[in-house]
């Protein structure tokens, strides 16, 4: 760890049992993607549940807003070792859309995808929870185009870039298919508590440093 993480960690005591291992708490939220912000035009914009389910549809963006919303407080965590606390995010529960999909018994994962063809993907048990959201709003506001506007995946439980920003569609599947990050490297499931932040491949420290230049392009 180095000497400004460790003076981080100690101006900012978290109980044990809240931080995964690993992680320092911020007050801020980094900025970390891959390549520049989308351009997004919300007329034309989309979002599709698809693939293993009885009534695929899709969404314009006035459709999105229109549905019933929730908020949710959260910490969240970054694979690149920072996390913040206490986030409130707004948005449609992810149970409401698989729900109006009519989820078959077949489907077992589920393949996110984003603006400029990113992917992630996840067990549809975590994807099946009730905290998760399609997040439109952050702490009251509108989310801004470098955290995910117009809509970003919120699933707090996992690491945060399954929380894939610039979402626009989840196909359910009955295989488990990596997506951007994970044939990058990053770990297929994502668990915080785990330190799941990597493959299991045997990745050289190379292979790690490469990883983390990748994500932390465009801060």
């Amino acid at each position: 760890m180095t000497k400004f993480l460790e003076e981080l960690r100690r101006r900012i005591p978290v109980p044990e049992d809240r931080l995964p291992p690993g992680q320092v708490v911020t007050i801020k939220w980094p900025v970390l993607h891959y390549g520049d912000v989308p351009r997004v035009d919300t007329g034309t914009w989309t979002f599709e549940v698809s693939g293993l389910v009885d009534r695929p549809f899709t969404l314009t963006y006035d459709e999105l807003l229109q549905l019933p919303r929730k908020s949710v407080q959260c910490d969240i965590h970054c694979v690149t070792r920072w996390s913040r606390f206490e986030n409130v995010f707004e948005g449609v529960p992810v149970q409401l859309l698989l729900q109006r999909g009519g989820v078959q018994p077949e489907a077992k994962f589920c393949l996110v995808s984003a603006e400029q063809g990113f992917t992630t993907n996840l067990p549809l048990s975590d994807l099946d929870r009730p905290d998760n959201l399609v997040a439109l709003k952050w702490s009251g506001e509108w989310l801004t185009p470098e955290h995910g506007w117009p809509a970003r995946l919120l699933v707090p439980h996992l690491y945060f870039w399954k929380s894939a920003k610039w979402v626009r569609g989840l196909m359910l599947l009955d295989a488990d298919v990596p997506g951007f990050w994970e044939q990058n490297g990053y770990h297929m499931h994502g668990d915080p508590w785990k330190e799941e932040r990597y493959g299991g491949r045997g990745l050289s420290q190379h292979d790690i440093n490469k990883l983390r230049n990748l994500s932390k392009k465009n801060v």
